[in-house]
Order: C-alpha cells, then sequence, then structure tokens
C-alpha cells in the first residue's frame, strides 16, 4: 500500500500528464544543474527533488541513489558526445575539414551543457571505483565503456590523418588523451557569465587544440591550402626521423 506522499505524488503525476520517461528526464536536468553549479558533495538529493516538485521518496522510483543519478548523467552524455563525434565526422570526406568542424562543435554549448561538462570532469573519479550496488555498477560500467569508446573513435579518426600525411606521426592513444585533457581542463574553472565569455576562451583552445595536433592554428580562419601544404610537409619531416612505431600500428593502440 502506497503510503500518503507517495499516493499524492502520483497522483500529482496523472493530473499534470507527466509520463515517467520526460519526468526521468527532468529530474536528470535539474540534477545537472544542481550538481554542477553547487558541486555533486555540496548537493543534497532532497534539494533536487524539491526543484523537481516531488517528495524525496519519489526519487528512488527513477534513481537508487545520488550516485546513480550522477552515473547516469555522465553515460547520457558521453552518448551525445560520441553521436555527435560520429555524425559530424561522417559529414565530411576531407580530413582537416571533418577536424576543424568537431573541434569547433565541442565549444559550441548552452550554459547548461557547460555545467554538465563542468560535473563530468569533476566527478570523472567516481568512474574508476566499484560499486556494490547492481543499480549504480550497471550504470558506472556503462559511463566507463563509452568514455573509452569515445577515446578510441577519437584515436581512430586521429590515425586517419597520420595515415593522410596530414598530421605528423604519434601515439594515437597519447594524442587522444593530450586533446581532451586540455578540452576538459577549461571546464574546472571557466563559469557562465564569468569575466570571459565562451566565445573567447573557444578560440584561444581550439588554437592551441591544432598546435597540440601539429597544424596551423590559421586553420580556424580558412587558411586552408598553404596550411595543408605545411602540414602534409611536417608530417613528411616527421616520418623520416627515427621514431618509435608507425601510424599503420596507430589503431592497434588506440584500442
Amino acid at each position: 500500500m502506497p503510503t500518503p506522499r507517495q499516493a499524492r505524488a502520483s497522483a500529482d503525476g496523472a493530473r499534470s500528464g507527466v509520463s515517467s520517461r520526460s519526468k526521468r528526464a527532468e529530474i536528470l536536468a535539474i540534477a545537472t544543474e544542481y550538481f554542477g553549479e553547487h558541486g555533486y558533495e555540496d548537493t543534497k538529493w532532497a534539494d533536487v527533488a524539491a526543484a523537481v516538485g516531488i517528495g524525496s521518496t519519489a526519487l528512488y522510483h527513477y534513481f537508487e541513489s545520488k550516485l546513480h543519478c550522477l552515473y547516469v548523467i555522465m553515460a547520457d552524455a558521453l552518448e551525445g558526445f560520441q553521436g555527435d563525434f560520429e555524425r559530424i565526422t561522417s559529414e565530411h570526406d576531407d580530413f582537416l575539414d571533418a577536424l576543424v568542424a568537431v573541434i569547433r562543435s565541442g565549444w559550441e554549448l548552452t550554459d547548461h551543457e557547460v555545467l554538465r561538462l563542468r560535473l563530468l570532469v569533476a566527478e570523472q573519479g567516481l568512474v574508476g571505483v566499484h560499486r556494490r550496488s547492481p543499480r549504480e555498477e550497471e550504470a558506472r560500467q556503462l559511463a566507463r565503456a563509452r568514455t573509452r569508446e569515445l577515446e578510441f573513435s577519437w584515436g581512430t579518426f586521429l590515425t586517419r590523418g597520420m595515415e593522410q600525411g596530414i598530421l605528423p606521426e604519434a601515439d594515437p592513444r597519447l594524442l587522444t588523451r593530450a586533446m581532451l585533457g586540455l578540452y576538459n581542463s577549461v571546464w574546472h574553472w571557466f563559469r557562465p557569465r564569468g569575466t570571459l565569455s565562451l566565445a573567447e576562451v573557444a578560440d584561444f583552445y581550439m588554437r592551441r587544440q591544432l598546435v597540440l595536433l601539429g597544424l596551423s592554428p590559421d586553420l580556424l580562419d580558412g587558411a586552408r591550402p598553404a596550411t595543408r601544404a605545411r602540414a602534409v610537409s611536417g608530417a613528411k619531416r616527421a616520418r623520416s626521423a627515427p621514431r618509435a612505431g608507425t601510424a599503420s600500428a596507430a589503431t592497434k593502440r588506440a584500442r
């Protein structure tokens, strides 16, 4: 038999016509805002319930715990990143076009998406900690698997640039982690509506991402022909120098 609070929550849900799926999405969205703005540890599960407009007990119909909710937020976000990466890179036959497009897309963010990135970066360490709860562990494993999938996709993509002579040869796994590490470092300190705009930060960091890959930052300004020549020339010089490993073995290292 439901408690009076559960009965009221059920009745309220029926009257509003809100489906279980949409309510779950609302909880995830509000939890992301609270975790990202105030910090995961400092946010009370009851505060999320109040913001959603349901009792604390009703939250457990959707998530076993605050940590379970966090893992789901992470897994869903990583699934979105992977989908965007695959869509953007498949839309361009030219490697440099695809690279610039996918780098730019990473900075085209709403305030909510910035908060979500802050949350993912701040709590990434929790993905490596085994959980005893089956539901928490399942969500954790999913977030971990999607992190690896995204890293592998980036490594495979960068290998393609090496094989075409556009990028200097390097370990694609390390290069991927360097790229993502540079990008993720921003979300430790950047705040929406702070002293620096996202556009200013994006322009600064996108150019550094290209430099990290051995390319000219002028790619962002459309300087394609000269930049391509320099990139290919640089890659040829890299191939002529002694170097451990080749791009042909890069996909294996990316795994």
